[in-house]
């Protein structure tokens, strides 16, 4: 019996629905949702480790509160680091904000010298914009709070998912048809490498740049060099919008401190090279050579995610956006969107285009090697 075909207004629509009821179901139930996306990533980054553990006879429970102490203490330290480098930072906060009110009061000074603008003016452009930053700071504090509420749930996610990581795959092989689960378990298998892979080399490449960053600004002489190396470097996981702020923390607190402005110049060129560095040696051969999402793709996620969930679904939304590329890259049918959020930008119109095969990266690797017996 031939199967009966839908018009193209009725796809549309359904489509169209979806999106719609999807993005509604993500913004009214964020606060379940974003401690469970974290949860699915640190459980996936663990199970390599978990794997490894059971190879000791630990035992499957030991083997997990294992591996989730040892990411806790991790975690702790960090914690930790930029807890006391914040402190430090609040000591002096009132030193540096008499230096910011002087160079604001130079600033006024200068555009109304230059553009005609009165202090009345300016500081009624200010307060109009403070005003309107109220709602966006208190959304903003909403969300934090509120992921703060559900962050002693996520041990118990992430124990969890690594659990009933059997009962989940079973799942998903069950919900196929069973002349499809060769291909299922492929499709699985390859996928879980990638995303581990993808997940371990952004942390590597963190690491990395968290160093270049704090080297850089210690020569250059700015204060808390450390803790802007390191927020740098979280950062830098969002593209493009990320290394500007990046940029920013560091030539702002230079402005602030020092007189002239070498040190901003100096800080400019030293994150310039950091991130030539890492966007041509860093990425392609440390994270994942199979999940490389291109520029429109990931300013787009960003903000979405932004949208969506805060501050927490701007840092989701890339990780996300990868297992998408690479789930849509694995399955027939999806090729073309995995194509999509792609970096790879094609030089005719060819109807089929035919990719090299790339050496594995340094984290797919790791993974390898991890979960081998």
């Amino acid at each position: 019996m031939q199967e009966k075909e839908f018009p193209l207004y009725a796809k549309v629509t359904i489509i169209l629905f979806g999106l719609v009821l999807a993005t509604y179901i993500l913004k009214n139930l964020g606060d379940i949702l974003t401690p469970l996306a974290f949860a699915i990533i640190i459980a996936i980054l663990l199970n390599p480790l978990v794997n490894k553990l059971g190879t000791f006879k630990l035992g499957k429970i030991p083997s997990i509160l294992i591996a989730m102490l040892l990411t806790i203490l991790v975690m702790t330290g960090i914690f930790y680091f930029l807890s006391s480098q914040i402190m430090g930072f609040g000591e002096n906060l009132p030193a540096l904000k008499a230096k910011f009110s002087s160079l604001l009061a130079s600033l006024q000074s200068w555009l109304q010298l230059k553009f005609g603008f009165s202090i009345q003016k300016q500081m009624q452009m200010i307060n109009e914009a403070a005003n309107s930053s109220k709602a966006l700071i208190g959304g903003t504090l909403n969300t934090v709070i509120g992921t703060l509420g559900v962050l002693l749930l996520l041990p118990v996610y992430v124990f969890l998912f690594l659990y009933y990581k059997i009962l989940i795959l079973n799942f998903l092989f069950r919900v196929f048809a069973s002349e499809n689960a060769g291909k299922v378990s492929e499709i699985l298998g390859q996928t879980k490498l990638a995303i581990q892979s993808y997940m371990v080399g952004l942390l590597l490449e963190a690491a990395i740049v968290a160093a270049l960053n704090s080297t850089a600004l210690l020569i250059i002489g700015v204060k808390y060099a450390l803790l802007f190396g390191v927020m740098g470097a979280i950062l830098n996981m969002l593209p493009y919008i990320g290394g500007i702020i990046a940029i920013a923390l560091p030539v702002l607190m230079a402005t602030i401190t020092s007189e002239g402005f070498s040190k901003q110049l100096w800080i400019i060129v030293a994150y310039l090279i950091i991130q030539f560095i890492d966007n041509n040696f860093l990425v392609p051969r440390i994270v994942s050579s199979k999940v490389k999402i291109n520029a429109l793709i990931s300013i787009l996620a960003v903000l979405l995610g932004g949208a969506l969930w805060g501050v927490a679904g701007m840092f989701l939304s890339i990780p996300f956006v990868g297992i998408l590329k690479i789930i849509f890259d694995r399955v027939d049918g999806l090729q073309p969107w995995g194509e999509l959020l792609g970096d790879v930008v094609p030089t005719n119109y060819k109807r089929f285009a035919y990719r090299k095969n790339k050496k594995p990266s340094l984290a797919e690797k790791v993974i390898r090697k991890s979960t081998e017996k």
